[in-house]
Order: C-alpha cells, then structure tokens, then sequence
C-alpha cells in the first residue's frame, strides 16, 4: 500500500523531496521515512524531543500539514541549506560599494536556495548627477542587469534557480521605464517585477489629478497619475507583469507597523518584509478534513483544524531555531521577530466537497469563516507558545495591538495578547502551493480554484520511450469514487471558466484574516477588454486586496492550456474539464530524460580556443557529445584557462553546464542563457560582432559546436526539430514556453508561478 493517491505525487516526492545519498541512493525509502525525518529535526528543539515527534508526525501524515519544499526537502539532512523559502535583502544604498557589496549578499542567498526580493528606489534615477566623479548616473534599471546576470549563474541549493522580485515607488522619476522594462523579452527574465503603489497615487487616479516623480526631495517630472496608471495596466496587459502591490495598506496594517518599515516582497508576493526578512511557509491542507465529502453532512472538522494548526505553528515556530540562513542578519532578523506564514490549500476541492461553487458570494463567505477560524486558532497557539517559551523579542504589547490588523482581531485573541504577549509578531500567508499541492495528490492550488479537472501527463523515461496517465484533480477523484462516471455537478468550476471578478472576491475574503499576503494568479480571458482588465484591479483595490497579479494569455505570455471545444454532450468540455493545446512528442535528436544519462567509457568530443580580447590567456572549451538512437547531442563541457582568475567560475560552469546537458531535454537554453549575459565593464568585438561578456562568447562556441554536430539547425534556432510542431494546428494559440526539467510546453501560470502540468517542476519551488 502507498499513501500516494496518485503517480505524480510519487514522482514529485522522489524528484524533489525524498532524501538521498549523493549518488542518488534513497535514504528515504518512503514518505513515512520523509515525515518522520521532517518531525525529528522539529523537535529537536523542543525540550523534551520524544513527546513531540509523534504529534509532528500525525500532523504531516496523510498530508494533512505541508510544510514548504524548502523544509520537507531539507529538515532533518543535515546539508547546508536554509529552511526558509525567500528573503528580501537589506536596503539598496545609494552608492556603488554598497550596490555590489547588496549584489554578493544576494550571490550568497541565493546559493543556498533562498529566493529574494529587492526595493531599487532607492537608487537614484537615471541622469542624476553623482558628485566626485563628473558623471551621470546610470540609473536603477542598470543594476537590476546585473542582478539579473547573476542570477542566471547560479544554481540554488536543490538544483533550483534563484527567483527574484524588483519593487519600485510609483513615484521614483525611473517608474516608466520599470513598467516598460519586462517588454523586452530578454531582459530581466529572473525577476519578477512589481510597483509599489501609494494610497495617494490611487486617490490622484480616481481624482484624476497630477503625480510627481521625486527623488531625495528634488522634482524630476510631473505626470499625470491617470496615464501613469495605465501604462501599468498596458504592460501587464500585454506582458503580464508588472504586478501592484498596495505599499501603504500593507505598512498600515503590519503588526510591526511601530518597528520596521516594508519597502518589498518575497518572489511571488504573499510575504511582505523589512530589510534582511525572511519568510518562513507551510499550509493547511483543506482537502483533508472534509467530512462525508459531497454527502449531506460535509462540513470542514473545526475541532481537527483547530488541533492541527496548533501543531504546525508550534513546528513552524521551531524552525526558525533549527534553520541555518545565508547571512547573520537574516538570522537576526528572523528570531527577533519569529515572523511565520501559516497557509492553506485545496480550498477549492474543499468548497467543491461542501457543494459551493468557488468564485460564489456563498463560497467567498465560507472562506472568510474558514480562514478566520485558522487566524484565532494559530494566534491562540502562538500566545499559548509565549507563555511556554516567551514572546518575541520585540513585542511591546500596546504598539502591537494598535496595528490595523489587531484592531480588527477577535477582543478574546487581543485580550491573551495583552496578558501573555506572543511568540510569533505575524502568522497567517498563503503560498504559492504548486508543487506540493501535486505532492499532496492533486490538490486544488493555495485559494486557487481547481486549474484543471484532468488532463493527460507525459512521462519521458530515460530509454527515449514514453508513457502518458490520466492526473485528475484530488476532489474529482473522491467524486469519481463515490459516484462513478456521474456527471460533475453544476457547481464545479474551473479557472478557465471563471470571471476575473469572482477571482477578486475569493481573494478579498481571504485577505480579511491573513495578516501578510496572499500569492494568487487572476486569470483572465484573452479577449477581455482593457476597461474591463483595468476594473479587475480597481476591484482588487477598492475590496480591500494588498496587491493584485492577474495572467491574459496571449501571443507574448503564451496560452498553454486550452478548454476543449468537442461539441458531445458528455465531452470533457461539457465538464469543464482542460486539456493541453499540443501533446509532448519524442523525436530523434531530443531526450527528455527524469534521470541523468549513464557515462560511456569513451566519447566523440572537440576542443576550441577562445581568445577574448580582454585577457591574457585563452580559454580551451572542449565539448564531448554522446550517441542517442543514432543522433549526437552534447553530454559534457570542460573549460580550461591558464589564467588563474577564472579558475573558480569555469570550473563551476563546467560542472553546471555537464550537469544540465546529462539531464536531457532541451539543453539549447544554455547557449540562449550565457548569449544574454553581459559584462558591466563592456564586452568587445569579435569577428565582427559585439560580444557583450566573456560567458556570452562561451555559449557562442557552444551553439557552434551544436550546428556542426547537427544538434541546432543555425545560429538562435533553438532545437534542430521542434519536439511540438507536429502537433500544432495553423491558427493555434501560442504554446508559451518550455518547461526547464521536462522540456514539455505544458507550463500553467498559477499563484505567479509556472508550473509544468507533465513534472510539477515549478521555479517557485
């Protein structure tokens, strides 16, 4: 017997959770091995460990509690790798010792597997005058580009790349050209991007008035607050990003509202937090404490949720004592506030279990109630905690209590707060979920509503051969079970039949009781107008929402997944069912693999001599390709230098680039990626071509190698043949991009996040 309901949740754990020897030998031979490692490492630091390790354990068993990828993957291991999933770093300061003394602490967070969010305000614009060296400056867009190159080199902890947010004021004098900046589809592709808007630049919307963009005090330009606001919307119309964040609701409503001041966010959006923050998730999972699911009596077990988010914050509390962290003063940070982000998902299969539709005024009240039992119930455990262990070291009870969230808490939970103080300053966040929500079997996404009812998965094996399975929603599945091939009931639906609006409700009922934020992708239909597509955020506004993020599928953002339009009466249509637009094909030149490629004893390989004009030595490249059904592709990169400088980075990019390639797939983005990295120094001039850095010429003999083997057609063509375009009608909407694990075009935008439909690989994690 296994606890999995379903393959793919197999497949994630091993992929992504389950502990393993360096050589990929399982240490956990279960998932019950995994729980009980997660519950170890949590009470460990408890004082008397042995009591409660079995609480922890029945908390994660059957999936019921999920904490985050970061802490199922790394708790209890032992490896060097924080348990807290993303961070925003210290204040930017305004000079360039401090920008790039900014950029290795980013280097080092993001090593160790935490994502990052940054305010560039506080850089001053572009053209300002920088005193002492009779220049201008370059501006903060400039420096996101060196973020972002670095960002592209370094492979996070658990082979995941880093992700990161930019935030800037809506009145910093560069704002346009932040807005513009992602319209360029190879610039800034590590980040995500957000503008931190002001109540009073809503209010000059509304008013239609003027909007000055300042910086240090000094005017640079006057706007109108109407066109700045709707060049925000065009972009992320057309773009999807950037996103709004709210700034002056979320600092008004912090509970530490009286010690720090809120400038950024984590990556996706649903963790507020100070200079050097750090978030710390897990969530709820609803799905499991349904009780008689779409019978008569189905209602959530309060008594249970209540027990269980008790014990997770109590886990979640421990650890930020057991977790290791990049810098001393994220460290510091997080035990002076014992800042946690308890969430849920599988709300909609939830509501689907009790007979609501999502997206319902009905259902956004049963959420509100939901979500208001968890906040009482983990503010509770967390003064219960104080009592026991002690407040945290920065509460002042009065300053605390006045914050806007507290204002509105139950008189019961103010009135312990006041007597006893309390061990965590915030608790309550809801999570991009993607990927353990498929760990989880397929459970509905965050407060997402179910994606997809089914839809069919590809799985490549390491042989070339490939096997496809049914993956259906965790709620569906119980319908099925119960009541066979009976049709799904009026009140299923799904994200792609749901209007933008009754996104926004959901979300605005759940924002009432989660004290952070809320990660939450607002779909909208391609053919949405712009009046209308600028309502959705002037809703999310004026209903209380701390920020907004909406996804309109279209030639640029690409449109993956498509409703069938069979016109039988029981087609999966009817049902409300998705399915991919293309089906993922195998051909010969191209492997999509799940394991890494054994070695052969010999290879077929050529070396090249690069000169870069910049520096004294050559670098050799030597490129070694391996035979799969009768086509040659790369399978290894070593990359030599005299010059002991580049010792440390050709050595890590020998083993990053040997690393990808012998995963398979569609290994043509490594040339695409180090193409587009630049040298802030200045690139040069080869053969007549500009060059912009030394990595840039690198992937250049690369893809040159690639041609003359026959892997790549040409220069920038990507795959020799499309493993998709068989199966891609004239007319059809554009796929968007491919999955970086898998290489099927099968991403799914939820929660601000990609996710691949076929291997759960998300880059939120």
């Amino acid at each position: 017997m296994t606890r999995f309901s379903a393959p793919i949740s197999e497949s994630i754990w091993d992929m992504k959770y389950r502990f393993k020897e360096a050589d990929g030998t399982p240490i956990d031979v279960t998932v019950e091995d995994s729980w009980r490692r997660i519950a170890r490492a949590l009470a460990s630091v408890e004082s008397d460990p042995a009591a409660w390790e079995p609480k922890f354990y029945a908390a994660l068993e059957d999936f019921k509690f999920l904490p985050a990828g970061r802490i199922t993957a790394g708790a209890g291991t032992e490896r060097s790798v924080t348990l807290f999933n993303c961070f925003v770093m210290g204040t930017v300061p305004d000079d360039m010792g401090g920008i790039f003394e900014g950029l290795k602490e980013a280097a080092l967070t993001m090593q160790q597997g935490g994502g990052i969010g940054y305010d560039f305000s506080t850089i001053r614009p572009k053209g300002a005058a920088v005193k002492g060296v009779a220049a201008d400056a370059s501006g903060p867009l400039s420096f996101m580009d060196v973020w972002d190159a670095m960002c592209r080199t370094i492979m996070s902890a658990g082979s995941r790349r880093g992700a990161m947010m930019a935030t800037m004021r809506c009145d910093h004098p560069d704002i346009e050209a932040f807005i513009a900046a992602k319209s360029d589809p190879a610039r800034l592709r590590m980040f995500n991007v957000s503008v931190l808007v002001t109540d009073a630049f809503m209010e000059a919307v509304k008013a239609d008035g003027s909007w000055d963009l300042v910086f240090d005090g000094k005017v640079y330009h006057t706007v109108e607050a109407r066109d700045l606001w709707n060049k925000i919307m065009k972009a992320t119309f057309e773009y999807a990003e950037p996103g709004v964040i709210f700034i002056d609701r979320i600092n008004a409503a912090n509970n530490l509202s009286y010690c720090e001041t809120i400038a950024a966010t984590n990556p996706c959006g649903e963790q507020p937090l100070p200079p050097y923050g750090a978030c710390l998730l897990g969530s709820i999972n609803l799905s499991r404490l349904i009780s008689d699911p779409f019978g008569e009596g189905a209602a959530l077990d309060e008594a249970a949720l209540e027990e269980l988010v008790a014990t997770a914050v109590r886990m979640m509390d421990n650890v930020v004592d057991a977790s290791r962290f990049p810098l001393e003063a994220q460290a510091a940070e997080a035990r002076a506030k014992r800042r946690i982000g308890l969430g849920v998902t599988g709300l909609a299969d939830a509501l689907l279990m009790v007979g609501l539709r999502y997206g319902s005024e009905a259902a956004a009240r049963q959420t509100e109630r939901w979500l208001h039992r968890i906040a009482r119930a983990a503010y509770l455990a967390s003064v219960q905690l104080a009592t026991e262990k002690g407040a945290f070291p920065l509460f002042e009870a009065d300053a605390y209590l006045q914050s806007g969230t507290m204002q509105t808490m139950d008189a019961d939970v103010r009135a312990a707060i006041a007597e006893h103080g309390i061990r965590n300053a915030l608790l309550t966040s809801i999570a991009p979920t993607g990927t353990i929500s498929l760990y989880a079997g397929n459970v509905s996404s965050g407060i997402e509503p179910v994606f997809a009812y089914s839809y069919t998965r590809k799985v490549l094996q390491k042989d070339g051969s490939r096997t496809e399975e049914e993956v259906v929603d965790y709620a569906v599945q119980l319908w099925r079970e119960k009541f066979g091939d009976a049709d799904l009931p009026d009140h299923f639906v799904n994200a792609q039949t749901l209007a933008p609006l009754d996104h926004v409700r959901m979300q605005a009922a759940a924002q009432k009781w989660v004290d952070s934020s809320i990660s939450k992708t607002i779909n909208c239909p391609e053919d949405i107008s712009f009046a209308e597509f600028k309502d959705v955020y002037m809703a999310a506004w004026d209903q209380g929402c701390k920020g907004c993020t909406t996804y309109r599928p279209n030639a640029v953002t690409g449109s993956v997944l498509s409703v069938s339009d069979s016109a039988t009466k029981d087609s999966e249509a009817e049902k409300g069912e998705v399915k991919p637009v293309s089906e993922a094909r195998l051909d010969g030149d191209v492997v999509y693999i799940s394991e890494p490629l054994d070695r052969p004893k010999a290879l077929e390989g050529q070396t090249y001599k690069l000169k870069w004009p910049l520096t004294d030595h050559a670098i050799y490249i030597t490129i070694n390709d391996v035979i799969i059904n009768g086509h040659r592709r790369p399978f290894e990169v070593f990359i030599n230098s005299k010059n002991m400088e580049h010792f440390a980075w050709t050595v890590a990019l020998t083993r990053m680039i040997s690393a990808v390639f012998r995963r398979g797939g569609d290994v043509s983005f490594v040339v695409e990626e180090l193409k587009a990295v630049f040298d802030p120094r200045g690139g040069a001039w080869m053969e007549g071509k500009y060059v912009p850095s030394i990595l840039a010429a690198i992937g250049g003999v690369i893809e040159r190698h690639m041609i003359a083997t026959g892997f790549l057609e040409g220069e920038g063509m990507g795959l020799k043949t499309d493993p998709q375009a068989e199966v891609m009608a004239v007319g059809e909407a554009p796929r968007g991009p491919a999955c970086a694990n898998c290489g099927s075009h099968a991403l799914r935008m939820i929660e601000g996040c990609n996710t691949c439909a076929d291997c759960g690989f998300s880059k939120c994690g």
